[in-house]
């Protein structure tokens, strides 16, 4: 299934050195692999487009590993691809001019906590739930939740955010330092433990989000968060996504602390009972969860099952204990899944915007409206407290005229969203899906000043290429 919207997908692939295969196998032995098996694993990720594998893969163990894999592909002027656990949404792995592939699931360490002061700081390969495990004791967490299990360095590289988003911010907010391999192979430190500096450009900030096109990142310092003393959760039926919507718009603007508000439409709702075995109302439903002490805690569920009430929200559900909790959402995380369920075989064209909190609502309705008048099955969530929400349109690979119906909505839905003030992605990425919409967003003097970034720190074009903008070297 070739996709129409990619033109970096078709990009000539550059020659692949078999002196550069060479030096990499006299350097890390076992560790490098060619096998199609291997490459075609590191080739695709959870977007719809074709697979395009690397000619090599590469597995790291330390920054030492990158930085040496890294100043071979200069020396030979191959494309690099970080690869962390394989979960992005937009074709950001993949080896659209071929190139190595330079896989951090190994870089699992978790180097340093400070509990006092409190940070971590890991390998690019720890994931989210590791961390958390690691941090059971400390009376610490870690809360940036995509739902995936991703790594902490994809997570830095596409400035992750999720469930937990509305309260505790994104990875731009939590994310202190990085160790970066550039692309000539020198090894970067940026940013400091301390919670705020004023020394000079805030690379740290330039890097977190730049989805592996200016240098790999190695190592994350992050920031971490007291584990809340109680924690309640909710579910909440309503009787339309526009009066869902609004009860969060609310209780927003009320300035209620509220750490997690979902929102999943009547369609997700049948798939995610399927799924998890839960007997949900099919019907638009809010998913909420509150941390704080036991009065703060119950204080904010009072009032926010008023305003839900007030919006005709009915079967207000409390789950208290610990594992009704991870039960819920467990089921909420595994809603991509689920939704894929609803149309066996399919591929999920998956697109997700962002929008200021007032026009969270007229964008919600709109975007549903087109949904109902399309043939496809096109469920919708969203981590709404922050104006974020996603569409998964369900295709026929088989159909092209599917994937072309698809692409349809998926402009009308960005179009809207940047026509209210807001971005075509909040937390995908641009990758290979977006890149269009990047520049409708930011126009063309701003995408030139990234492309120029991009130039100073990577003038051949090595890291990640093809992605988040057109660039020749």
């Amino acid at each position: 299934m070739n996709h129409p919207v990619a033109p970096a997908a078709v990009r000539p692939r550059r020659p692949f050195s078999p002196e550069l295969l060479a030096a990499l196998q006299a350097a890390f032995g076992e560790r490098v692999s060619v096998s199609e098996a291997v490459r075609a694993h590191h080739g695709r990720d959870e977007s719809p487009f074709d697979p395009q594998l690397p000619d090599a893969v590469v597995f790291a163990q330390s920054t030492e590993d990158v930085q040496t894999a890294v100043s071979l592909c200069a020396r030979f002027e191959a494309p690099v691809i970080p690869y962390g656990n394989g979960s992005s949404l937009e074709g950001h792995l993949l080896a659209v001019e071929g190139g190595v592939s330079i896989d951090l699931s190994g870089m699992n360490r978790i180097l340093s906590v400070a509990a006092e002061d409190m940070t971590a700081t890991v390998q690019a390969g720890v994931s989210r739930k590791t961390l958390n495990d690691a941090l059971r004791d400390t009376g610490l967490f870690f809360p940036i939740d995509p739902g995936a299990d991703a790594s902490l360095g994809g997570m830095s590289a596409t400035r992750a955010s999720g469930t937990n988003a509305v309260r505790y911010g994104t990875m731009r907010e939590n994310v202190l330092g990085l160790t970066v391999v550039l692309a000539d192979g020198r090894i970067i430190k940026t940013g400091t433990r301390a919670r705020k500096s004023s020394a000079g450009y805030d690379l740290t900030r330039l890097f977190v989000g730049s989805e592996g096109t200016l240098g790999v990142i190695t190592e994350v310092t992050v920031r971490l968060y007291p584990q809340p003393e109680a924690v309640s959760a909710a579910v909440c039926a309503f009787p339309s996504m526009g009066e869902a919507v609004r009860t969060v718009i609310e209780t927003i603007q009320l300035g209620v602390p509220i750490a997690r508000v979902e929102f999943v439409d009547a369609l997700a709702i049948r798939a995610i009972n399927r799924h998890s075995n839960l007997t949900l109302a099919e019907s638009p439903t809010l998913f909420f969860e509150f941390h704080g002490t036991d009065a703060s805690v119950k204080e904010q569920a009072e009032r926010v099952e008023s305003l839900a009430l007030e919006h005709g929200g009915s079967d207000f559900a409390w789950a208290t204990r610990p594992e009704e909790r991870s039960r819920l959402w467990n089921a909420r995380h595994a809603a991509y899944f689920a939704m894929l369920q609803l149309k066996p075989g399919c591929r999920a064209v998956t697109t997700d915007v962002c929008v200021p909190i007032s026009r969270l609502a007229d964008c919600v309705v709109e975007t549903e409206q087109d949904l109902l008048g399309s043939p496809l099955p096109c469920p919708i969530v969203g981590h709404v407290g922050d104006g974020n929400f996603h569409v998964a349109m369900l295709i026929d690979p088989a159909k092209p005229e599917e994937l072309v119906e698809a692409e349809r909505l998926n402009r009308r839905v960005v179009e809207r969203a940047l026509a209210m003030g807001g971005t075509c992605t909040g937390e995908h990425g641009i990758g290979l899906h977006k890149m269009d919409f990047l520049l409708e967003e930011h126009g063309l003097a701003a995408v030139d000043a990234m492309r120029a970034i991009k130039h100073a720190f990577d003038p051949r074009n090595l890291m990640n290429p093809g992605k988040i903008f057109s660039y020749t070297a």
